[in-house]
């Protein structure tokens, strides 16, 4: 079984021409058995989550109610980035399904909305947010580590509470990153090989064993999507994640959720809750506890 279709090329040479589209269906199967597994493991075998340490009342009280998350601007974004994102896998997969309509013209202005989100993005989170936040530190790897242990029934300290973001939202990051800039740069290219608005139609800019790599690259980061988008909106839906979700509408989530789930030292919000001092009273706590 070829998981690459093919053709030969005005001159002979054999060239790829696109993923073979039997993969759309195990990109969805892969999807769908990870969430069976998933479900069924928290549902019948994960045990309570447990955190090296609990809050104190004075860390607490200076929390406000409703713990700011996402800004208006990074919920516009991420709405906006999840439409085109939608848009572009229907109208690039559902013609090899079946459904067969004028796919390309909507298709590559989904593609270009996406790309000048992406853009806006990586400047806005560069520059007006804590650009650091989405990526693992060494708490993350250590946490992660005795996690594993924890599992396999190893001894190993309890982990800490997570950062803004717990590791496995970083980790998806960056599986979304690597498929959605394959799919953007390769879609870009791409577009010289139909009439848009931004560059005259140029579909001798590369070598056809070149376009045909180019289209490949493209299909397999857009069928690894069928599977992240899958996997995001599962856990977007678990009750346990709902507050997550619920800040990514209204951009807030509770004061009760943020300490449980959150360390203040790690993530701190409020007026009152620099770094320094809620690191001194974490201290001041650990050290009174001993």
């Amino acid at each position: 079984m070829d998981f690459l279709e093919w053709a030969t090329s005005p001159w002979g040479q054999r060239v790829p021409i696109h993923i073979a589209w039997f993969l759309i269906w195990v990109a969805a199967t892969a999807g769908l058995l990870f969430l069976m597994v998933h479900a069924t493991y928290v549902r019948y075998f994960a045990k309570a989550k447990e955190f090296a340490d609990s809050e104190s009342p004075l860390i607490a009280a200076r929390i406000p109610e409703h713990v700011p998350r996402h800004s208006l601007t990074a919920r516009l974004f991420h709405w906006i980035m999840a439409a085109s994102m939608f848009t572009l896998l229907f109208t690039a997969f559902l013609p090899k399904v079946g459904f067969q309509f004028d796919w390309v013209t909507y298709h590559w202005i989904a593609g270009s909305v996406l790309t000048v989100s992406i853009l806006f993005h990586i400047i806005h989170a560069s520059f007006f947010m804590d650009f650091w936040s989405i990526w693992p530190d060494r708490v993350d790897i250590r946490d992660a580590r005795r996690r594993i242990l924890r599992f396999f029934a190893k001894p190993a300290p309890p982990p800490e509470r997570f950062a803004k973001y717990p590791l496995e939202n970083k980790l998806y990051h960056g599986a979304i990153i690597a498929a959605g800039l394959s799919s953007i740069l390769t879609g870009v290219f791409m577009m010289f090989r139909v009439r848009t608005v931004f560059f005259p139609r140029n579909p001798y800019l590369f070598s056809d064993m070149t376009w045909g790599m180019t289209y490949v690259l493209h299909g397999l980061a857009g069928v690894g999507l069928i599977a992240l988008i899958m996997m995001h909106i599962y856990f977007g839906l678990r009750p346990e994640k709902r507050p997550i979700t619920k800040s990514m509408i209204f951009g807030w989530m509770s004061r009760d959720f943020y300490l449980e789930e959150h360390d203040p030292a790690r993530w701190p919000v409020g007026a009152s809750s620099s770094p320094s001092r809620l690191q001194g009273a974490k201290t001041e706590r650990l050290t009174d506890a001993g």
